[in-house]
């Protein structure tokens, strides 16, 4: 399987990083290496200084496709979750200021958490669905789909085009303003439509 990922696809986070709003999605992967499973504890790795969490809603991918109707993008996912995107921020901003690709910054061993799974038919509308994160008890990052600059079924028709999906493939879907650093310690819960997802301890 392999975790694809989009970045600035909330208005309110390009804000708060001050980047320049896409005119396309934005992706990038993450390899099955990354994968964290909720109630398995996060260690801080030793190369950055400054990892942040970033809540995203996640799609699992049910068959294999290519070059996907937007309109007809519905037929490929059937379970919907939350998950989290760790960021070394800071070397993400060192490979940035050089041009170079991401992936040391987003791609490390377990820096995607992939909570547990819903239906979708138990999701009344995926395009209006509230998630959160309670960072230590407090919410730290709120949001609802609706504020997605492209919706789930834009988002697998785009990267249908250049991709082929196959079962399996976990797909993030971006994250809202209120990112922020984890440190040792730290308890991450994410939650969507008030059911908790995932638990994860940061170490």
């Amino acid at each position: 399987m392999k975790i694809i990922c989009i970045g600035r696809n909330y208005t309110d986070h390009i804000k708060e990083l001050e980047n320049e709003k896409p005119a396309d999605p934005v992706i990038f992967m993450k390899p099955d290496t990354a994968l964290l499973k909720s109630n398995d504890n996060f260690y801080i790795p030793d190369f950055s200084k400054d990892v942040h969490y970033e809540t995203e809603v996640l799609v699992k991918i049910n068959k294999v496709g290519k070059h996907i109707d937007a309109k007809y993008a519905h037929k490929y996912y059937d379970e919907v979750g939350l998950g989290i995107d760790f960021t070394a921020r800071d070397l993400q901003n060192k490979l940035k200021e050089k041009g170079l690709p991401w992936e040391k910054a987003k791609a490390f061993d377990n820096s995607a958490v992939v909570g547990s799974w819903v239906s979708k038919e138990e999701i009344p509308n995926i395009n209006e669905l509230d998630f959160s994160l309670l960072l230590n008890g407090k919410v730290a990052q709120k949001a609802n789909t609706s504020l997605m600059l492209w919706k789930i079924d834009e988002l697998i028709s785009y990267i249908s085009a250049y991709f082929t999906l196959k079962t399996g493939d976990v797909l993030f879907t971006g994250t809202p303003a209120g990112v922020g650093k984890v440190k040792a310690g730290d308890c991450l819960e994410g939650f969507m439509n008030n059911a908790k997802m995932f638990d994860v301890k940061v170490k």
